[in-house]
């Protein structure tokens, strides 16, 4: 029922600051080195799983690719359904970012079929602080909140095409819960002229950052995964999916930014970017599925000064399977500091195929009571 188990089937540093120790001029290195890579795990591993955050109502419903953010006191995740027809995104609140409320859906099926986007519309909002330990509020621009969504128009996991997509909603309405508004038509999508090699079959997840110190030359850079091959018939390759990268000035209109992904590997799955930085470092959360050697899906993360040239953490997975509500797959971060306390969501996905969202943590919290419905 997910294309995981479709592609499988066909085949103390931590608290010092993020800083190189040598002369090297960190702002353009295109290399990160391995002490600053060893610092930042550091800083971001959550040794302690706390559990299950939350689950779907019941068991037709597969839930993913959590968001959270914060407004005043109160955090937000946003995450997707998938109900058996396609995608729709929902809403959900806390006060602690262990407990979280019944969600409400912000952007679902549309009336008119003939959309492009009528059947699946999976959203992850943009513009966030991406400071490490910051606010996480998301910021708005054109006083608008903005949300960046993969979707198609043909019911099935995933099928048909997919693109990407533009919406906003008004500031007072971002804790609503009301439906946000869509652009008409999508950015960018596997047809365009100037599509590349490796995204010429289906858009996934994207991930927006504002950098106003414009260090690609642009203010929003979006980072998102795509699969695609540039030999018609390679069957066997064309699901490999890949990390790159496009460029706005205005949230509106974009472009694509160079030819080859920023972040892939040889093999297998390397998809679902989200950005932070730390001191003078990007880093990179995102998850790996079937590497080579491999049959498992993992959260991975890498490092950055530019945000263009990345280097690739080879320790330790951040989040693997280990529990029984994660044991087929652990994967599909969001990452967040708040009060000390590093928080890691990522998807759970258990020998039943049900899949939530669990939540590891840097300090032993206890134990979530939180199960699948059985």
């Amino acid at each position: 029922m997910n294309r995981l188990q479709t592609m499988l089937a066909g085949t103390l540093l931590g608290m010092l600051p993020v800083t190189a120790t040598n002369a090297q001029d960190n702002r353009t290195a295109k290399q990160v080195p391995a002490q600053v890579m060893q610092q930042v795990y550091g800083q971001v591993k959550t040794p302690y799983k706390y559990g299950l955050a939350l689950v779907p109502q019941n068991n037709a419903q597969k839930m993913d690719c959590p968001t959270v953010f914060r407004k005043g006191d109160t955090w937000y995740m946003t995450y997707v359904i998938f109900d058996g027809t396609g995608y729709e995104t929902w809403q959900s609140s806390s006060a602690d970012l262990l407990h979280w409320s019944a969600g409400t859906r912000i952007m679902s099926f549309s009336s008119d079929t003939t959309q492009w986007d009528a059947i699946h519309k999976a959203g992850y909002p943009a513009l966030q602080d991406f400071k490490w330990d910051g606010t996480y509020a998301l910021q708005p621009y054109k006083k608008k909140y903005w949300i960046s969504y993969f979707a198609g128009n043909v019911k099935g996991y995933e099928a048909g095409p997919l693109a990407l997509g533009i919406a906003y909603t008004p500031k007072s309405k971002l804790a609503s819960g009301k439906e946000w508004t869509r652009l008409k038509t999508p950015i960018f999508t596997a047809t365009d002229t100037d599509v590349r090699w490796w995204e010429n079959r289906k858009l996934f997840k994207s991930t927006i950052i504002w950098d106003t110190a414009k260090t690609t030359g642009y203010p929003f850079v979006m980072y998102y995964n795509a699969n695609g091959d540039s030999a018609a018939n390679n069957i066997k390759t064309r699901w490999y999916e890949r990390i790159g990268m496009a460029v706005s000035n205005d949230m509106v209109h974009w472009k694509r930014f160079n030819t080859e992904p920023v972040v892939h590997h040889a093999m297998g799955i390397t998809g679902d970017p989200v950005i932070r930085k730390i001191d003078d470092v990007w880093v990179m959360f995102y998850f790996g599925a079937f590497w080579k050697g491999r049959k498992d899906a993992f959260n991975r993360f890498a490092c950055s000064y530019d945000l263009v040239n990345w280097t690739d953490w080879e320790g330790q997975d951040l989040i693997n399977s280990s529990e029984d509500y994660d044991r087929k797959f652990a994967h599909k971060s969001y990452v967040v500091k708040h009060n000390g306390v590093v928080y890691h969501f990522y998807c759970a996905v258990n020998n039943k195929d049900q899949r939530g969202i669990a939540v590891a943590t840097s300090k032993d919290l206890g134990k979530s009571t939180l199960q699948f419905v059985q």
